[in-house]
């Protein structure tokens, strides 16, 4: 059906055309000055018939390309809108008339109305709405969260997309949801506010989960499992963020860009997402540093008893751990290894990774 009414407006349309070509032709004697005279009116409708006729029947024969092309066209806009998120949609047709209407004010001071200043015109105009329509699809997230400030924050339950509240987003990492102990951190009520699960972290766990690496595959499903087990066993508000950054191809980067937007923190256990957090002024939780920070205060001088279980990497060294993971390097405890020995702490030294204990063996130990 939309293809006959294509073709009848195409064909209906090179009649148009024709009727203006003959009226032209007449009106010109464009004829008259190649022999054929078209000096009665009746001679001169017959030409405006004519080239209307002979006007409609090329229009009819190409309109049948005409048609399909269109039609093409129609359904590749078709597919591409409907791809489109409805968001940028809106914000890209509402930058586009404030582009327009900018355009039209700058062009109302323009007096002249000759052919070049309607070009300069045309081509400002539609400048002002391309760029005015990119502008507000790039930033539609701050654009959102600008007018979510405006609402009332409302209750967000589990697992449903709904307005943050600004300032107590708490963005979480890849690497510490896999990590496990995000869950226990929430569990014991240290951690307020809103936790937001990007859209592209669950595609990267995702991705991760269905990895050929057996040990990756534990990994991403280990960390879909933290989230099930968040959203299902706590009382914390869970948000998923389904939005993405389409123009930054790295999910740290994108990270970083959404605690920014929602004016919230980013939790992790990446060394170098903390540093570049750092650089960019975006506050970070670091469950590795809280670790660290809650660990028992071991102080040089104090005795303690430990079991040396290898050797270490300098000529003579032993090395134990504490229940908590951190590691203790003995001077002369290679020779004791296996044994549970009494060393006194010489030195403690603090580093991003984590912290070590410096000692020796105690004399007569």
């Amino acid at each position: 059906m939309l293809k006959r009414i294509l073709r009848l407006l195409i064909t209906l349309g090179g009649g148009s055309l024709g009727y203006i070509i003959g009226k032209i032709t007449v009106d010109s004697n464009l004829l008259s000055k190649v022999g054929i005279n078209t000096g009665s009116s009746v001679k001169s409708i017959l030409v405006i018939i004519f080239s209307i006729l002979l006007f409609m029947v090329l229009f009819y024969f190409i309109s049948s390309y005409v048609t399909k092309l269109i039609i093409k066209s129609i359904d590749y806009l078709e597919k591409r809108i409907q791809k489109l998120p409805t968001a940028d949609m809106v914000l890209g047709i509402i930058g586009g008339v404030l582009g327009l209407i900018v355009a039209s004010l700058l062009s109302s001071l323009v007096k002249t109305a000759s052919a070049l200043s309607t070009i300069v015109t045309f081509i400002m105009t539609l400048v002002f709405v391309v760029v005015c329509a990119d502008v507000a699809v790039r930033k539609k997230d701050d654009i959102l969260a600008m007018f979510s400030n405006f609402k009332r924050p409302s209750t967000i339950k589990e697992g449903k997309t709904k307005n943050i509240p600004k300032g107590t987003a708490k963005v979480l990492d890849t690497s510490v949801i896999i990590d496990g102990r995000i869950f226990d951190l929430c569990q014991t009520g240290f951690i307020e506010g809103t936790l937001v699960i990007p859209n592209f972290v669950l595609d990267e766990l995702r991705h991760i989960a269905d990895s050929g690496d057996g040990l990756k595959r534990n990994r991403g499903r280990r960390g879909l499992d933290i989230l099930n087990k968040i959203q299902k066993e706590l009382s914390i508000k869970v948000q998923i963020w389904e939005g993405d950054f389409k123009e930054i191809p790295e999910v740290d980067t994108k990270l970083l860009k959404l605690a920014q937007v929602l004016n919230g923190k980013v939790i992790t256990n990446d060394y170098n997402l903390n540093k570049v957090a750092e650089f960019q002024g975006v506050p970070v939780l670091n469950i590795n540093e809280l670790a660290n920070a809650i660990k028992p205060v071991v102080l040089p001088g104090e005795d303690m008893k430990i079991q040396i279980v290898k050797d270490g990497k300098e000529a003579g060294q032993g090395l134990a751990y504490l229940d908590d993971g951190t590691m203790i390097v003995v001077e002369d405890g290679r020779g004791h290894i296996g044994e549970n020995i009494s060393v006194t702490v010489t030195s403690v030294l603090q580093t991003s990774a984590g912290r070590m204990i410096f000692a020796k063996t105690k004399l007569g130990a």
